[in-house]
Formats: structure tokens, sequence, C-alpha cells
């Protein structure tokens, strides 16, 4: 089979498609989809320059996330079957032709979502409903704060926030992503650049009750003051370090609460684990998807060939939303 391959660590040109050596047949528990397309994310960004390894055991080839149609079960699979159209959440090895994923990580496509875009969902829904409401708990009139409200993340969460009945505020770095935020349904639009979100969020609603960040130490103290009384803050990204200090007392008047979260890592089943999230995605936020509430969010499709263009799109000022790699 093909996939990509990488030359060393480092820009983007390292990556190839290649030839590489056919997978086995699927285990016990697992499932065989050849692959449609694939997400990219910024952990696959950080995997290619050295700076995120996969978990011991994992695939050495990037990618969390692929849709396409299931080719073999193997033992003791009894939800799927092949030709069903899929989508997957992977701990690597999406950039590929075909990949093995435990059953329980498998979800079918969405009604009124195309196989291709439904690439587009099965990472950022998971990341965003683990932490938003599994994790925050956000609820009908609450306040969600976003930060990077135009990535495939900060899309998706607009979307699941508003679908709750949240209010939504989001950060972001120019005019066209804060208006297609806008017309996502986030409620109020910070430009980062320019503009204190603290001041923006604490003026306008007293407060986030729940803040999904990507940015780390750099943000961590604003985001403690920016905290709602009880409020949670869940850090799921370092874009800005991942040293700081903050200020305890703040924190301990607010009753507030810091989580920092990794799927990637989150083992395969029991508790907080991968199979609890995806049946939670499926009885919740599914219905959600099929209702027209949430839908996925493509900026871009790439051939697979061309994976070196792909990566540099997530950092592009055009960019808002997801960015996938067709493979069929």
């Amino acid at each position: 089979m093909f996939a990509v391959t990488l030359d060393g660590f480092g820009d983007a040109e390292v990556m190839k498609w290649s030839e590489v050596a056919d997978l086995p047949a699927p285990g016990p528990g697992e499932v065989a989809v050849d692959v449609v397309a694939a997400g990219v994310n910024r952990a696959d960004v950080m995997q290619r320059r050295g700076f995120y390894p996969p978990p011991p055991g994992a695939s050495e080839i990037l990618g969390l996330e692929v849709s396409g149609v299931v080719a073999e079960v193997g033992a003791e699979v009894a939800d799927w079957r092949p030709g069903d159209e899929v989508c997957v959440l992977l701990v690597g090895g999406g950039y590929a032709e075909r990949v093995n994923v435990p059953a329980t990580q498998v979800l079918p496509v969405p009604t009124g979502v195309s196989l291709t875009a439904a690439a587009a969902l099965p990472e950022a829904a998971a990341t965003v409903w683990s932490n938003v409401v599994m994790t925050g708990g956000l609820r009908s009139g609450q306040v969600l704060l976003i930060h990077g409200g135009g990535s495939g993340i900060g899309t998706h969460a607009i979307q699941v926030g508003r679908a709750l009945g949240a209010r939504v505020a989001v950060t972001a770095g120019t005019r066209f992503k804060l208006e297609r935020c806008r017309e996502l349904g986030a409620n109020t639009l910070i430009n980062y650049h320019d503009e204190d979100f603290v001041a923006v969020v604490t003026g306008e609603y007293g407060g986030a009750d729940v803040i999904l960040d990507i940015m780390g130490a750099g943000y961590l103290q604003r985001n403690v003051e920016t905290l709602a009384e009880d409020g949670d803050l869940t850090i799921i990204g370092l874009q800005d370090g991942a040293v700081a200090e903050v200020n305890l007392g703040v924190l301990l008047g607010k009753r507030g609460s810091i989580h920092v979260t990794n799927l990637r890592r989150r083992p395969e089943r029991g508790p907080g684990s991968k199979a609890e999230i995806i049946t939670e995605l499926r009885e919740h936020l599914w219905p959600m998807i099929a209702d027209g509430a949430v839908a996925p969010v493509v900026s871009a499709e790439v051939p697979i060939a061309d994976v070196a263009e792909a990566h540099p799109l997530l950092d592009s000022a055009e960019t808002v939303g997801k960015v996938l790699l067709t493979v069929r």
C-alpha cells in the first residue's frame, strides 16, 4: 500500500507519498478501513517536526482521523461490515491507503455529511465534546470562550456551544476568520492583535464559564482572570509555551478549575477513554449533525500525493476550519 513517510524531521517537504508494507489483517476487535480522506491536525505538524512522537506501539505514520469504507473486520466485531461508510479516530496511521482501528473508535458517517467531509469530524468532535461538555459541563445560558476560533477545533466548538444554548466568544487574528466565526454562530468576536480578551469577556459577560485554550503558558494567567466563578479552563495545546506561573489566589477566589488534556494518549477503553467519548458522540452529537445544527467546516481538500502543500495551510490567514487530504 501507499502512505506518507517522513524523510527525517523538518519542514513540509520531508513528507513523501511512498510505497510501504501492507498492513496485516485486522485483529480481534479491529476494523480495516480503506481511506477516502484524512484530516490534517496541528498534532501532525508537531510530529513532522519531531516534537510530538506517537505513543508506544502506535503507527509512526501521521494522521489521527480518516473517513472511508470498511474493508475487513476482525473477530469479535459485530457492529460493522465490509462496505460500511465510516469515520474513525486514530492514534496514528491515517495518512495512508488503509488503516486498522479498534472497532470502539469507529463512527458511522452522519446523515447529510459526505464521505469525504466526514474525515473532518472525529478529532475535532472528540476533542470538543470531551473537553467542553464531558469535562467543562457546558450548558444552556453559560459562556464559552474559544481561543483560535477559526481552527478546525474552534469552528466545531462554536457550533456545539450554540447548539447547547451557550453564548460563544472567540479569539482570532484576522477579520476574515472572525466573520466566519460569526457566520457559524459566535456572539462575541475578539481580534487578539488589538483587543484584550480578558477585558472583553469580563466586561460583556462577567467572565467565561468554560474556556477552551490552545495556547498554553502564554495565556494561562489571563485565562484564569477571565474565568467566571466555578469556571473550567481546559488547555489542549501549547502553541504559546509549556511553562508558566499562575496566581492561585485568583483561581481559589473563583473556585475555578484547570484541566490539561490530551486525546491521543487516552486509553482505548475504560473511564475517560476514547471508547467512552465515541459513545457520547454517537448518542448526543451525531443527532445534532443530522439535524444540521453542527456541520464539518472544510477549508481545503488536497490530494494526498501533494501532502507538502497541505500542512502550511494550517497557518494561512485564509484557512478557516479543516484541511483534508483526499486519498481515493
